[in-house]
């Protein structure tokens, strides 16, 4: 029983230094291949885009808002994807988008339609009514 625990917990051991290996691996090969013009967020959370990338001393050089900063390799955390903004009047209390709502343009939804159930109800009240009515009887009802 023994042998089983080692010999999973070394698997284990095994498994997640292979799995740390292939994660530096492909910072390292990002890195080497970053291109001039490629947006890229430090570790110190600074965002610019890559100006010069000098291989040899293992440097890189990136405008930030028209400051030239040097950096070590090791210093460019990922290549930044600027996140969509949605302002809070473009959603509801759960996030969901709200429908477009055009100024005097009813949707789909609001052409005037209603409910099955509401208009097979009216429709039989209007149908008792035209009938009961005296006016009705004459032909002179109108609607």
């Amino acid at each position: 029983m023994l042998i089983a625990i080692i010999v999973v917990f070394g698997g284990m051991m095994w498994w997640q230094s292979k799995k740390a290996k292939q994660q530096q691996q492909e910072k390292q090969d990002f890195r080497r291949n970053l291109q001039p013009g490629t947006e890229v967020i430090t570790i110190g959370q600074v965002i610019g885009k890559v100006v010069e990338v000098d291989e040899q001393y293992e440097e890189i050089v990136i405008d930030s808002e028209g400051s030239k900063l040097r950096f070590g390799f090791n210093a460019i955390a990922r290549e930044y994807i600027r996140p969509a903004y949605v302002s809070d009047a473009e959603v509801d209390e759960n996030g969901d988008p709200l429908p477009d709502q055009d100024a005097g343009t009813p949707t789909a939804d609001e052409s005037g339609q209603t409910p099955i159930e509401a208009s097979i109800t009216s429709g039989e009240n209007d149908a008792a009514e035209d009938v009961d009515s005296p006016a009705a009887a004459d032909g002179t009802a109108t609607k």
